[in-house]
Formats: C-alpha cells, structure tokens, sequence
C-alpha cells in the first residue's frame, strides 16, 4: 500500500511538472498550476497514473491497448475529479469548453490522444524506470508525507469552497510580483 502512495505523489508531481511546462510552451507561463496550496501537486495525474498502471496486464502487453485504454481511462480519471471539483467545490481547474467535443468543458477527444501518448510511456518507459526506486524509500516516510498531504488537501478544498477559484491557492504571487518589480 505504501509505494502506492509513494508513487501517486511522484506521479502527481510530474503531472505538476508537466502542467508548467506546457503552460510555458503555449505563453501562459503566469497561469497557476496547482491544485494543492503548498505542495506542487496535481493529484488528477497521480490518480490517472495508478488507474492506468492497475489497468490488466493483457492490456499493458500492447502500446495500441495502452493508447486505447489508457487514454480512455485518463479521460475517465479527469472527468471525475474535474467534476468533482466543479459541483462539489464550485470551481474549475481546467476548461475545454472551447474545443470541438468537449463534455462539460471537462474533457474533449484531443486531449484523450495526449493521455493515450502518456499511457504508452508511463507503461513502456517512465514507470518501468521508476519502480524499483518506490520499494527502496523507507516506509517510515510515509507516516510524514501523509499527514501532509492530508492536511493540504483539506485546506486546499476549504479555500478553494471559500474562495470560489483556483487562484487563492496562490499564495506566492505577491512574493512572485515583489520579486519583479525590484528587478
């Protein structure tokens, strides 16, 4: 159970890693990206990584049943959390509502085709690199990353209800803008 945990916050991460660095790609360097108030983590990748790693093995055995399958089962993964997040908090983290196919503005067909890619190299090159790394962290780390997580989660969610947008999790903009101005 623990490098379940180990590797729902690595891959939570790298999906944190990869939302800024797409949003530099496309000029929307100043956007923020997380979903957590302190740790920078997006935990929709983190879930969608351990659905598509859990996903049969007769279907990890073919990169296009990867794609398939795991591109769905992405889809799937962030329509539930961006619904979630949508009626159960009020706000949105994401919006699709621009692209041709979208549900609800929370998922559309070409963004399906990016987690199929994902899937395919998260089963055939990430994870297989990864693994062996999760069974050498020390269990013990757990029982502080946890409690950590836990807690900025609830805070997360509580503000986020409060405030009504993504953006008040934030925080660091005013250092961010001091930091600008002095430059």
């Amino acid at each position: 159970m623990i490098p379940l945990f180990y590797e729902f916050i690595l891959y939570s991460f790298l999906g944190f890693l990869l939302e800024v660095l797409y949003a530099r790609l496309l000029g929307r360097g100043r956007h923020g990206r997380k979903c957590l108030l302190f740790l920078p983590l997006c935990p929709v990748y983190g879930i969608g990584a351990l659905a598509i790693l859990h996903m049969p093995p007769l279907l990890q055995a073919h990169p296009a049943a990867i794609f398939i399958a795991g591109g769905l089962l992405a889809t799937l993964v962030e329509y539930a959390v961006g619904a979630t997040y949508l009626w159960g908090v009020g706000i949105r983290f994401w919006d699709y509502s621009r692209s041709p196919g979208n549900l609800s503005g929370l998922i559309c067909p070409l963004y399906t085709l990016y987690w199929g890619l994902l899937a395919v190299m998260l089963v055939q090159r990430i994870h297989p690199a990864l693994a062996p790394l999760f069974s050498q962290v020390p269990a013990e780390l757990a029982l502080l990353l946890f409690p950590l997580f836990a807690a900025d989660g609830l805070i997360s969610l509580w503000l986020l209800h409060r405030a009504g947008d993504p953006d008040s999790l934030m925080w660091y903009r005013a250092f961010q803008q001091s930091q600008e101005g002095t430059m």
